[in-house]
């Protein structure tokens, strides 16, 4: 399993592509009030602390910090990660965070922020799997199952890079959280989640000794808020972002949230 450390260096590095602009004078919004939609299910990015209830992780406390930067007020809503894409694409909502994939054909409905963060993929399984290790002998095992969402970064890898390229592999159970892969990898349900490397280290974190990251990466993505198409927010959310790495902020959030918090302490 890859260490914590190798897992920051992988799923946070920063130089990811050029940024939009290194402005020192962030705009000011004026305090308006922008809704931003988000799963609450993908730790440590965004979940809800079983301790406390309340919603927490590295993309609330980066948009609280791009609200105060920018002076606008934010409020927050919960969706599916099947409805966020379409929902922000018709102005439900102005912003959507989930540690969204920036794809060309997601920006077919909406518009992209520059990236925030490199993520690479990893497969999560119960700590005691002994039947595979990597994508090759997963395959090989007939009866084992993989969990995912519908449309999602996960279900393509687990698709055209793990399995056969046939969509409607019936080893391919689909769920409609990322939560919901999880606790059916817990039970017994499916054999394996396919996860960029952010929530499957949250969760190996909480398992105590129950889940593992097993095999190398099958792959990078680079992660971006959406915005409704021709939103006049992604420009400044782009600046403040740029800001935020140069001052070294999101440093400290990555350091905040990939080594410092443990879940479930």
């Amino acid at each position: 399993m890859p260490s914590r450390r190798a897992l920051l260096a992988g799923l946070a590095a920063l130089v990811v592509a050029p940024l939009s602009t290194f402005a020192a004078d962030l705009p000011d919004l004026g305090g308006r009030t922008v809704v931003v939609v988000t799963e609450n299910a993908y730790p440590p990015l965004q979940f809800v602390d079983p301790k406390s209830g309340q919603a927490i992780g590295w993309e609330y406390d980066a948009m609280n910090e791009i609200a105060k930067r920018l002076n606008i007020k934010v409020e927050y809503q919960n969706t599916s990660w099947d409805a966020m894409i379409q929902a922000v694409s018709d102005g439900q909502y102005n912003i959507g965070m989930t540690g969204i994939t920036i794809k060309d054909d997601r920006k077919e409905k909406v518009d992209f922020s520059d990236p925030y963060m490199r993520s690479e993929q990893f497969m999560l399984v119960r700590g005691d799997e002994t039947r595979f290790s990597d994508g090759k002998s997963f395959a090989a095992v007939e009866d084992a199952l993989v969990g995912a969402q519908p449309g999602t970064t996960p279900f393509y890898t687990a698709v055209y890079e793990v399995l056969d390229g046939n969509e409607a592999n019936p080893r391919i159970k689909l769920f409609e959280t990322f939560g919901a892969t999880v606790q059916a990898l817990k039970a017994g349900d499916v054999d394996v989640v396919l996860t960029d490397g952010t929530a499957g280290k949250g969760y190996v974190d909480a398992s105590n000794g129950g889940l593992k990251l097993v095999g190398g990466p099958l792959g990078s993505e680079d992660f971006g808020f959406i915005f409704t198409k021709g939103s006049d927010l992604v420009v400044p959310v782009n600046a403040a972002i740029a800001a935020m790495k140069a001052d070294g902020t999101i440093d400290g959030l990555n350091k905040k949230w990939f080594l410092d918090y443990k879940m479930g302490e």
